[in-house]
């Protein structure tokens, strides 16, 4: 028999808070609100905490963890997942994190061609032996148009493009499309894969004609996350991509709706 030594004791009483896989490319199946169900290509984090008392995990472990899910990885499977990983690596704390594009089919504002729009989603999930806590992250493209920039003009005014993330904990399901929406009616024009000439025209009017600055988009959003009962906790971000400075414009806000 081969000696384990991942398994041996380690004598300088030192516990390891994360150890683990990442970067591991692997097919996972997302929920889709329009089809039922997306595949997608994920990366993922895997990480355990490691006792004091010993050397080392079993690296190759999460990876079998993985393996007996197949294509069954989605937000559902995630308590199993994690309950797997503290019982096989012997552990008191799992974590997992997965990353992930995610498609949704949209039609140019004017025109109506249709094509695809990908946003940068995220699952993640962390267990103890008496709690489990998930968070769902999106993180939309929208354009932005300077209020200042427009009322001080008298020809035109600046527009960016911005980044919105949302990250959420919830008591009900919540679509990645419901908090792409939202975020993108809460800036001055969503972006597109596809646009033509009449299409151009219609954003760019759109845009101008509700500019907003990035504290306006964290709180249009903020409003509306708060009035949806199935949402806990959430925290949403606007990172504006400034094309007047070399530097962004940012703001962040955070509610907990469980202290209320």
């Amino acid at each position: 028999m081969l000696k384990d030594v991942q398994s041996l004791n380690d004598d300088r009483n030192l516990s390891i808070d994360k150890v683990g896989i990442k970067d591991i490319l692997y097919p996972i199946v997302v929920k889709d609100k329009n089809k039922g169900k997306q595949h997608t290509v994920a990366r993922i984090d895997m990480f355990v905490k490691l006792p004091h008392s010993f050397k080392g995990t079993h690296m190759s472990r999460f990876v079998e963890i993985l393996n007996n899910y197949k294509a069954d990885i989605d937000i559902r499977s995630f308590g199993n997942i994690l309950d797997d990983m503290m019982g096989v690596l012997d552990s008191e704390v799992a974590g997992v994190e997965v990353r992930f594009p995610y498609f949704i089919e949209k039609k140019a504002p004017a025109s109506g061609l249709p094509s695809l729009m990908d946003y940068e989603c995220e699952y993640t999930g962390y267990a103890t032996k008496n709690e489990k806590d998930f968070v769902t992250t999106v993180k939309v493209p929208v354009v932005s148009v300077c209020p200042c920039s427009k009322e001080i003009s008298s020809a035109g005014a600046h527009n960016q493009r911005s980044y919105v993330k949302i990250k959420v904990r919830y008591n009900k399901m919540v679509w990645i499309e419901d908090l792409v929406n939202i975020a993108e009616s809460s800036a001055s024009a969503p972006i597109y894969s596809l646009l033509k000439r009449e299409d151009e025209k219609y954003i760019t009017e759109t845009s101008y004609a509700n500019p907003v600055f990035v504290e306006d988009i964290v709180r249009n959003i903020a409003e509306k996350l708060l009035k949806d009962d199935r949402i806990t906790w959430f925290e949403v971000s606007s990172d504006n991509m400034e094309s007047i400075h070399n530097h962004s414009a940012y703001a962040l806000i955070s509610r907990d709706k469980r202290k209320n």
